[in-house]
């Protein structure tokens, strides 16, 4: 059997999972790993919900990304019909399950050649059936319950060594090789961080760039977390390495250390190594190589802290590593989309990135952030496409293409702040390439000059409206995107965006596709370049960070420099917040006629 969950939802399969476990019987979980409710909802990605369910006796196997989620989904179901043990597979919530990326998929041969015949009917002859009725599940008494619940030590002994067997078949067929741990780095590495999960590939990425400068250090990526593999997590490690830092996604509140961190120390227990432990990543706050570094920069200290975090800015229990602006060099094209939920700019960057994907020999990889409050609040696309394949599991910042969706965005968020120095800016801007700088904040203004970027205008929003298309710009801006960023010759793109474009709308009739193709070729001709003057000629400048509120900072996108001590501690916010948000995403407001209304009270309805 198969099945899906997360979060809160796993937590509710905790009594039947102890079952499945006691009974031994295969099954496989899927989970996008995400954070559980605490002080406040998340429905973000960390390893808090799969912590929670690691006593049930379920096996667990953590993917690091979309193509070994897609392998070991197979992995699972192979060795838990072998094990006869229920295995739990897991992976980053949004940041992996989320993510559009290039992989290969396995064919039908591929599965039929990984599962075993024996193992599919030995398990359907295990299965209850009245033709051979027996009891399985009864109630126990003192007497035996220990004895019983010891007599499966054997099939859990013998899991590791059938996952890594597991592994290797698929590694014959497919050329992609995997272990129960695998290392990546300097192999007399002195500093070595053990980790599970996605930030294993900016942990990788980083290792990379300080092993070029000289330095030894190196990750080890941790497969099977249970039954945990001590041996082989030994085995891998480098001898020289005599610091290890353990990097986990959870908070345990109370405990020692968190739980992959105490893994760890058992499995050294009676050596020298030094071994310490870290925080980072909760509710999907960001993990970049700025950050890795940093846990690589304390384990070289004379005394490194034992317990810490990273990511944030802990002035209260001051836990926080510091980091700097270290970055890791990549042959990727970056870009950033910034639009508004339901407008089409994730749709349209989805397509985008398969398009990519599809058409080029490029590998390409798209990661979309929303806030919870969904339609109508600011969405932001990330895509990379480039020759080399990308592990960069964190977000975009320092973009090469830039684009506004949303020209009011411009006078809330620092929409620039990320567009690296000589990029392209898109803007939809309802004012002519000649009118529109004097339209731009200040501080836009002198980016745009700062930076010497290249300043494209369309007016997406009339073009859509004017081809029957209401809101949503998706199929203005992305020929835009396309004509611009050079990553396809600009006929191909074109043909190919109205491919999908008739694809995607086909099932809705042809006056629905005829109105998109029409925006298309709308779109390329109403695209203009702006002549960029020499200085800043606006005397306003957007809403800049003051004396503010936290509630205040959230609603302007400035939650993730706020430090530990601005937060409540039990989650407790004042009420009537909605009074300070006021979005104004409307290109057009309905205005109430009294001369003409019979009360019917409809439009409350609507509204």
């Amino acid at each position: 059997a198969t099945s899906f969950t997360a979060s809160q939802g796993l937590l509710l399969m905790i009594p039947t999972m102890f079952k499945v476990a006691g009974e031994l019987t295969p099954t496989v979980l899927h989970v996008a790993a995400r954070a559980i409710a605490t002080h406040a909802l998340s429905i973000f990605g960390d390893h808090s919900d799969v912590m929670s369910v690691r006593s049930t006796g379920w096996a667990m196997l953590c993917a690091s990304d979309v193509q070994e989620a897609h392998d070991f989904a197979l992995v699972s179901h192979a060795a838990t019909l072998r094990a006869r043990v229920p295995f739990l597979h897991f992976f980053d919530g949004f940041r992996t399950s989320h993510e559009v990326a290039t992989v290969t998929l396995l064919d039908d041969d591929d599965l039929r050649a990984v599962i075993r015949e024996e193992d599919v009917l030995r398990h359907r002859a295990h299965g209850l059936t009245p033709e051979a009725p027996v009891l399985r599940g009864s109630a126990q008494n003192p007497d035996v319950f220990f004895q019983a619940r010891e007599a499966a030590n054997a099939h859990y002994d013998a899991v590791p060594a059938t996952v890594a067997q597991v592994m290797r078949e698929l590694g014959e067929r497919t050329g992609r090789s995997y272990s129960l741990v695998d290392y990546h780095g300097h192999l007399e590495a002195d500093r070595v961080i053990v980790a599970m999960g996605s930030a294993t590939g900016t942990i990788r990425e980083t290792v990379d760039e300080l092993t070029s400068r000289g330095e030894k250090v190196g990750v080890a990526v941790v497969r099977l977390y249970r039954p945990f593999p001590a041996d082989a997590l030994r085995a891998a490690i480098p001898a020289p390495a005599t610091r290890i830092a353990v990097l986990d996604r959870t908070k345990e509140p109370g405990a020692p250390a968190e739980p992959l961190h105490l893994d760890v120390m058992s499995a050294f227990t009676g050596d020298d190594t030094l071994i310490i432990g870290g925080r980072y990543g909760l509710g999907s706050k960001e993990f970049t190589p700025a950050d890795a570094k940093a846990v690589f920069d304390e384990l070289g200290r004379p005394e490194p802290r034992v317990r810490f975090t990273v990511g944030i800015v802990d002035d209260v229990t001051h836990l926080s590593l510091d980091t700097d602006d270290f970055r890791v060099p990549t042959t990727a094209v970056q870009a950033m989309f910034f639009g508004l939920g339901s407008d089409g700019t994730v749709g349209a960057n989805k397509t985008s990135i398969k398009l990519i994907g599809e058409h080029t020999d490029q590998y390409a990889q798209g990661y979309f952030v929303y806030d919870s409050k969904k339609s109508g609040s600011m969405t932001v696309s990330h895509l990379r496409f480039g020759p080399d394949p990308i592990r960069s599991a964190y977000l975009i910042d320092s973009a090469d293409f830039v684009a506004c969706h949303q020209f009011g965005l411009l006078s809330r968020v620092d929409v620039l702040a990320s567009a690296r120095t000589g990029g392209t800016v898109l803007l939809n801007s309802p004012y002519p390439a000649a009118d529109v700088w004097d339209h731009l904040p200040g501080d836009v203004q002198a980016r745009i000059i700062e930076k010497g970027l290249d300043l494209y205008v369309v007016d997406a929003t009339t073009i859509a409206r004017d081809a029957g298309l209401g809101p949503r710009i998706n199929t203005v801006m992305q020929p835009c995107f396309f004509a611009l960023a050079d990553v396809l010759p600009r006929d191909t793109a074109i043909r190919l965006v109205k491919e999908s474009v008739e694809k995607a709308y086909a099932r809705r009739g042809p006056d629905v596709v005829a109105r998109n193709l029409v925006a298309i070729d709308a779109a390329l001709a109403a695209l203009e370049k702006v002549d960029v003057p020499s200085a800043v000629t606006a005397t306003a400048d957007a809403t800049k960070a003051g004396d503010e509120t936290v509630v205040e900072a959230l609603i302007a996108g400035r939650g993730d420099s706020l430090p530990v001590s601005a937060m409540s501690i039990d989650g407790t916010f004042p009420t009537g917040t909605a009074a300070l948000e006021k979005r104004a995403l409307a290109d057009e407001i309905p205005i109430w006629d009294p001369s003409i209304c019979i009360d019917c009270g409809k439009c409350t309805i609507v509204c």
